[in-house]
């Protein structure tokens, strides 16, 4: 693996829509950066995953289907 360079502390994070309504288990992503997407959870913010935008989106439409 290998590290990206990338500068989060700016991001605009948004929360799955099938998140809970008392704001626990929470996924969110950070969009405009290009090839990749930032992943965290809510409740660790600090701390956050950046994954191949590819492999996200695979990701996505498995857990859709």
């Amino acid at each position: 693996m290998r590290s990206v360079g990338i500068v989060l502390h700016s991001a605009s994070w948004r929360r799955s829509s099938h998140s809970n309504a008392n704001g626990g288990d929470c996924v969110e992503v950070a969009d405009g950066f290009p090839g990749v997407v930032p992943v965290r959870d809510s409740k660790n913010p600090g701390a956050a995953l950046v994954v191949p935008a590819g492999a996200w989106a695979a990701f996505v439409e498995s857990v859709k289907s």
